[in-house]
Order: structure tokens, then C-alpha cells, then sequence
């Protein structure tokens, strides 16, 4: 008897270790714990961007892999440079965010400049983002690439390549480091060529407002909570020197328009000059074009020039707007309002419009031999626009999606596993 119950305790010992296992399991499904998204200051920073330190000199730098994202700063007028292996097939670009100290002054010109660079100091492409219109800090980016041509020799053979960024700071303004998030994204070679040369015209009329009337819709802090809008008037609110960020999904031969508005205020009447910034960024983050008005405390509206469809071989005009617009994806639209028209109108907010229009039907791709990643428009980016999700709000429905496929899987588990031990403990029962 004292060996059988013995027997029966070690048996619910090792009943309750299966138990323990299965509940385990149960608890360890994806989902589980949350990550805080955003960073310290004004900008909401990738959370997983990994810290890197620029070289001061090309043979000292570190390399960067594909489809990551960094973390680094930069000084006063410094220079920073990254290593890219690249092989002789693929498109790589690598743009750069450059975050100012939040109340800190800059001047006109102040900016990064963005090089992608051969081993022997070939310069493949550059672009700059300063401080023109709306000399307020803010988050500025651009981005350096270097692309494979049929009939180009610069920057087409494998090897180490160098991302070189570089600040320009007047004496007058504030010294402080800048903070930069850098990401790396590769673009797959095509499967067969394509046109080589830019369309010359296309249509520039803006179409007329959304219909709909607007939606709520508030802006994130960073490319990395833009909130997802599409065609559509879409409503937030901005207090001065708040940067705010959408992004709209826009596809292979559409186009897209955007206008912003501010309405009234009852505070002052006091005209400020550039005070609200538009942006637009392309996939890649690269700088596509921005424009800037002023503000006098009555309704005011400011649209972005008109730009071509969606098409790859606008890579090949030489005008640099057009040119951004050379692949499908998420388009990322800011706006900065200047943080002077606190001292006219108080620090309120005040209501801001994106009138967004994505026209034209949406084509074939062209033929990428390869994942395209972020250059594609997807259903899921879609599900985002019609929910109203930021890019971490998308991500978390995926995984939620993934949890509850896993929670009826492990639902079923559970019950086996309960089924499991009231048939054992009914074995024992009976032996006893």
C-alpha cells in the first residue's frame, strides 16, 4: 500500500510536470509582452535600431546589413562614414534622419548631407536636407543610393562601398549633437530591362476634395509611428513645434496630391512667416520635396507641387522630385508647424487637414527578380489605411492575427492536456 501510494504520488507528480509544461507552452505563444514604441524627445525612434558609431575616416567604418536600422550621432560640422558590401546586381539605399534638439536654434542652410561613395571615393549619389523653409528645428531627412545602369560604369562592380554623412552648422546656431537614425534597404535587381527614360508629361490638375468630409485621424511622431491615411480628408491637431507623421500607400502608375490646412484661430491675427512645413518621403525616405506658408490666424491651405504616377523609370529624370517617385510603398507625408507661433497664439493646437488624393488605377509592378519589401503596396497595408493603424499598430494586428491562430492551437492543447489528466487520475482510481 505505502509503495502503491507512492506510485500514485509520483504518478500526479509527473502528471503535474506534463501540466505545468502545456501551460507553459500556452504562455510562451508570441503576443505575450508589448513593446513601448517611441523615444525620448520629439522623435519616435525605431525600437529596434541597433547602435553603430561613424568612422571619421572610410577604413575605419562599420558595416551595415540590409533591412536594419541604426542608431548614432553626429557633432557640429562632422563627417561620419558607414561600410556597405554591395554585389553587382542590387539597388541598396540608405537614408538618414537627422533629429535636432528639440528648442535648439538653427539657421538657414544648417542640414545633412548624404553621400553613397566607392572604395575609390566615387561618389554614386548625394542629397541634402537643411533648414530652408521654416528655420525651426525639426526632424530632417534624405537618403543616398547607389543604382545599377545599363549604361553607366561609376558604382556598378561589387565590393565595399561608403555611406558618408556630413553636417553643416552656422556659427549662429545651437551646437548641440544631432541625433540620426539610419536605415539600409535594398531594391532587387529587375528580370528583364525596362524603359530607361522618364515620361516627359503627365497630369498636373489637382483633382477636387476628397469626398467623405474629414476623419479623425492623429499623426504620429516619427517615420516609425506615421499614422496610415489614404484618399481622404484626414483631421488632427498641431501645437507649435510639433512635427506630425502620416503615411499613405501609393502604388505602381498612381498618383498622389496632398494639401494641408490650418484653421482659424480667435487668439491673434499676427502674421508668421513660414509657419507650417509639408514634406513629402519616399519608401526609402528619401527626401522628395516639402513647401512652406505662412499663417495669419485665418484658414490657410498649402498643397504640395504636382508629381508624376508611380513609375521606375522616374529614377531617370533628372528632376530630383520627380525622380523620388520611383517606387511603390508607403509615402510618408510630415508637418511642422514653428514653434514662434506660440508667441503670438499661446500654445494650443490648432486644427490641421491632410487632403490626400491617390488617383489612377494601380499597374503591374516591373518585375522585380526578388522580394520587393517595402517597395509594394500590400493588402495588409491596405487593412491599415481602412483601420487607422500606425506602422507598430500594424504590426501588432499581425501578430495578434498570428496570437489568435496560436490561441486555438493552444486552446486545443490545453483541453488535450486536461483531457490527458482526468483519464489518468481515473486509471489510478481504479487501480487503487
Amino acid at each position: 500500500m505505502r509503495q502503491r501510494g507512492r506510485g500514485r504520488g509520483h504518478s500526479r507528480g509527473r502528471t503535474t510536470a506534463a501540466w505545468c509544461a502545456a501551460l507553459c507552452a500556452v504562455m510562451a505563444l508570441p503576443g505575450g509582452t508589448a513593446q513601448a514604441a517611441g523615444a525620448p524627445g520629439s522623435y519616435s525612434f525605431d525600437s529596434k535600431a541597433k547602435p553603430v558609431r561613424g568612422a571619421t575616416v572610410n577604413s575605419n567604418a562599420q558595416r551595415l546589413t540590409p533591412g536594419s536600422v541604426y542608431r548614432d550621432r553626429i557633432k557640429k560640422d562632422g563627417k561620419l562614414y558607414y561600410r556597405l558590401d554591395l554585389d553587382a546586381r542590387t539597388n541598396a539605399y540608405v537614408s538618414v534622419v537627422a533629429v535636432p534638439r528639440a528648442g535648439g536654434k538653427v539657421e538657414y542652410g544648417d542640414g545633412i548631407t548624404v553621400s553613397l561613395r566607392s572604395g575609390t571615393d566615387t561618389q554614386c549619389s548625394t542629397q541634402d536636407a537643411s533648414f530652408e523653409g521654416g528655420t525651426f528645428t525639426r526632424p530632417i531627412a534624405a537618403y543616398a543610393h547607389r543604382m545599377i545602369e545599363p549604361d553607366s560604369t561609376n558604382c556598378q562592380e561589387r565590393g565595399a562601398y561608403y555611406v558618408l554623412v556630413e553636417r553643416t552648422t552656422k556659427p549662429t546656431s545651437t551646437p548641440d549633437d544631432w541625433e540620426l537614425e539610419i536605415r539600409y534597404d535594398e531594391e532587387p535587381p529587375l528580370k528583364a530591362a525596362g524603359p530607361t527614360a522618364a515620361p516627359e508629361d503627365w497630369p498636373s490638375a489637382s483633382p477636387g476634395p476628397p469626398a467623405g468630409g474629414p476623419q479623425k485621424r492623429a499623426g504620429g511622431t516619427g517615420f516609425n509611428d506615421a499614422m496610415s491615411i489614404g484618399q481622404g480628408e484626414w483631421r488632427d491637431d498641431i501645437k507649435p513645434g510639433q512635427t506630425r507623421y502620416f503615411r499613405v500607400p501609393v502604388d505602381w502608375g498612381q498618383q498622389l496630391f496632398v494639401a494641408a490646412d490650418l484653421g482659424s484661430s480667435t487668439a491673434s491675427t499676427d502674421y508668421v512667416s513660414n509657419a507650417l512645413v509639408v514634406a513629402l518621403h519616399n519608401p526609402a525616405r528619401g527626401y522628395v520635396l516639402q513647401e512652406s506658408g505662412p499663417y495669419d490666424g485665418k484658414p490657410s491651405s498649402l498643397g504640395l507641387k504636382s508629381l508624376p504616377p508611380v513609375a521606375y523609370e522616374n529614377r531617370f529624370d533628372s528632376n530630383a522630385s520627380a525622380s523620388g517617385m520611383r517606387f511603390a510603398g508607403w509615402y510618408y507625408v510630415s508637418a511642422a508647424l514653428s514653434p514662434a507661433l506660440a508667441e503670438k497664439y499661446g500654445d494650443k493646437a490648432v486644427p490641421l487637414t491632410l487632403r490626400v488624393n491617390v488617383t489612377r488605377k494601380a499597374k503591374q509592378g516591373p518585375g522585380y527578380d526578388g522580394q520587393p519589401g517595402i517597395f509594394a503596396v500590400t493588402d495588409d497595408d491596405r487593412d491599415a489605411v481602412a483601420d487607422g493603424v500606425s506602422g507598430p499598430g500594424a504590426a501588432r494586428s499581425d501578430s495578434m492575427k498570428l496570437v489568435a491562430v496560436a490561441g486555438i492551437g493552444a486552446g486545443t492543447v490545453l483541453l488535450l492536456v486536461l483531457g490527458g489528466w482526468t483519464v489518468l487520475a481515473r486509471r489510478q482510481r481504479s487501480a487503487a
